[in-house]
């Protein structure tokens, strides 16, 4: 018998220019709001605007930008110092996922207390995180709309996630125009993690059939509009479809999970800091190819949906279409090899492939696998 659960968004608003209206989204939950977001989002021009507009309504804030590509605990302690010094009552983050779950952490911290770690796991969280608006600044991880923060503990190098249905954002403002400034790299590694939350969401164990409307749905868009957004990175249309297949993602895996692209991706990113995007891209034709035969119906819909022509062929025949299509991409997006990134360490295996049969979502992940098949996979990543 079919049983599942799908938890509903909080407010989202989507389209060009809804940014603006945060400040009115603001007035309604405080005054004294910290702005979270990274160096690179301040330079780009995206924050003081933001600010103006919020100061404008009678609000207050103050910055806080000391946020590594991939968060970590030290981050979000900081950022709980400073929020308490200020007297926080709101918090805007306006920036990529990094920026996002730190906000998400030190929020939780806010209300609930103690630090970062008390909270890993999930449904730990005893009250609601203070009021968060998210404001992605990238199309990739749908951090704006999920439940979940995954922060670096700083001292084992291993990336760690909070989960709990109170951690969405009370507010997610989804404005394409502000992707607009996003470099090629940059948006090629956050579209390929945006596919891989949509594959994973709708091939995990815990998919369900609400989950796979918004995945496949998502994986269409983007497999049609990715390569387009990293060419011409003011195309306001691609970035636009962008933004949706994003969002749509996010809803997905939320109500999902992701499964051996994360595992394997989040042990890169802990050990070696890895950007979590190009990580996932590197991963994602390795691990899908892997997971064929515990479905290979629904890999052969990953791959009708990337717009690959499979008539005529068996769903295993199509599925490894859609993992030739994903290379493909890969290739024309200009992602590094596993081995070109210079510093991944074929002695660190054994450990990265520990780390990633450990994951929180390795049981969602279709087929089996433990440390013995995440090494092999690792390996063939390396070699390829």
């Amino acid at each position: 018998m079919m049983e599942f659960s799908f938890l509903p968004p909080r407010k989202a608003v989507f389209g060009v220019g809804v940014s603006e209206m945060v400040g009115d989204e603001v007035v309604a939950l405080g005054r004294r709001v910290m702005v979270v977001s990274d160096p690179g989002v301040v330079k780009a021009g995206l924050v003081e605007p933001i600010r103006k507009d919020i100061e404008a309504r009678r609000g207050e804030t103050i910055l806080f930008s000391q946020i590594a590509s991939n968060p970590r605990d030290v981050d979000c302690e900081k950022g709980v110092e400073i929020a308490r010094d200020f007297g926080v009552d709101v918090l805007v983050a306006v920036g990529g996922g990094s920026v996002i779950d730190t906000a998400k952490c030190i929020a939780t911290v806010l209300t609930n207390g103690g630090q970062p770690g008390d909270w890993y796991g999930f449904d730990k969280l005893k009250k609601y995180p203070a009021p968060l608006i998210a404001i992605p600044t990238t199309a990739g991880t749908g951090s704006e709309v999920t439940t979940c923060a995954v922060v670096t503990n700083s001292a084992t190098r291993v990336k760690e996630c909070i989960q709990d249905t109170k951690l969405a954002p009370s507010v997610a403002l989804v404005d394409p125009e502000m992707t607009l400034s996003v470099p090629p790299l940059l948006t090629a590694a956050t579209g390929m993690d945006a596919l891989s939350h949509a594959v994973e969401a709708y091939t995990c164990t815990l998919a369900n059939p609400l989950t796979d409307i918004f995945a496949l749905k998502a994986i269409s868009i983007i497999a049609r509009w990715l390569e387009t957004a990293w060419a011409n990175g003011s195309d306001l249309e691609a970035r636009t479809q962008m933004s949706l297949g994003c969002l749509l993602g996010g809803y997905a895996f939320s109500n999902a999970d992701t499964s051996g692209v994360h595992c394997m991706a989040e042990s890169l990113g802990g050990l070696y800091d890895t950007p979590h995007g190009i990580a996932c891209a590197i991963f994602l034709p390795f691990v899908t190819e892997f997971n064929i035969s515990a479905d290979p119906q629904k890999h052969a819909d990953v791959a009708s949906a990337m717009g690959v022509d499979i008539l005529g062929l068996s769903p295993e025949e199509g599925a490894m279409r859609g993992v030739e299509a994903m290379h493909r991409l890969c290739a024309n997006l200009k992602i590094p090899k596993l081995k070109d990134l210079g510093y991944v360490k074929e002695a660190d295996f054994p450990e990265l492939a520990r780390r990633a049969a450990q994951n929180v979502s390795a049981d969602s992940n279709p087929r089996k696998a433990g440390e013995e098949e995440y090494l092999e996979l690792y390996k063939k990543a390396y070699k390829s």
